[in-house]
């Protein structure tokens, strides 16, 4: 991650999936401060940015999860070229494709074509996802779970930060790491969306949906997740040369509402009017 003292970075191209606004696990303040930090020409949002799933059980919309979107959209007004890929958490934006957003395009899949010549496949991933797909119900119930975690994940971190525990540690991804049968989920879906790509013709493939946040060669793809924000904090940024970076931005920061920059004179509806108004 870079060193703030050094000012905002320049780069090529952002991808960020899973921030799941919405939800009391998004981790707004942390997106903020990396958006603050990270000018590009290219910004790509690959799914799950806002999380309707969550919003049906109960709205949860606070005024920093407005100032993402603000900031979506003013980039978007200022020249960088916004795309969206919705996920199966906004999939009600799916009926949108081909239209905008603001200045935000909404397609079903992107082609991103890097600065050294490769091509990349751009999807949020559900859709290759045999669970989500075809046993929704299961999907739910694994969302719910894991929203739970997140949330003791929430508390433990805030514990930690009382206690002046160093450092970021995930329950979550501890959680991940142990479970045979999550490790064969991620392994499997990688192996899919790999495979997916190389049918298509691409050099590699980059998404998001498994909160798996990765670079790696997957059978001679060059597989690509962008994890996620409300567990991780990571994105994948293209630099200039087409060198792919995957960043976590765990540091400590301020609360989000310090963050927040209101544009005077405009206001963002909340998530269940965007569909009616501005769509």
């Amino acid at each position: 991650m870079p060193d703030s003292a050094q000012g905002m970075r320049k780069v090529r191209s952002i991808f960020l999936s899973d921030i799941h606004l919405g939800t009391r696990a998004c981790q707004a303040g942390r997106l903020l401060a990396f958006l603050r930090m990270h000018q590009a020409e290219k910004l790509y949002l690959l799914g799950d940015i806002v999380d309707f799933w969550s919003l049906k059980r109960g709205t949860y919309w606070p005024e920093s999860h407005n100032t993402v979107v603000q900031k979506f959209l003013k980039r978007a007004r200022h020249g960088e070229h916004v795309v969206f890929v919705p996920g199966n958490h906004d999939e009600a934006l799916r009926d949108y494709v081909g239209m905008r957003f603001g200045d935000i395009e909404v397609v079903r899949e992107a082609t991103h074509l890097a600065a050294d010549g490769r091509r990349y496949a751009l999807l949020h991933g559900d859709e290759l996802d045999q669970i989500t797909h075809y046993h929704r119900w299961l999907a739910l119930a694994g969302d719910m779970s894991y929203s739970a975690l997140v949330r003791v994940n929430l508390a433990l971190s805030w514990l930690r930060r009382k206690l002046r525990v160093a450092g970021y540690w995930s329950l979550a991804g501890y959680a991940k790491s142990k479970v045979k049968g999550a490790l064969d989920f991620i392994y499997g879906f990688e192996e899919t969306v790999a495979g997916h790509a190389r049918n298509l013709g691409f050099d590699g493939v980059i998404c998001g949906h498994i909160h798996a946040a990765t670079i790696k060669d997957v059978g001679g793809i060059r597989y690509m997740n962008c994890g996620d924000w409300v567990d991780s904090c990571t994105a994948i940024v293209e630099h200039t040369d087409g060198r792919m970076e995957l960043i976590h931005w765990n540091d400590d920061l301020p609360d989000a509402s310090q963050l927040i920059e209101e544009e005077p004179n405009r206001t963002v509806p909340r998530p269940r009017e965007l569909a009616i108004e501005e769509l």
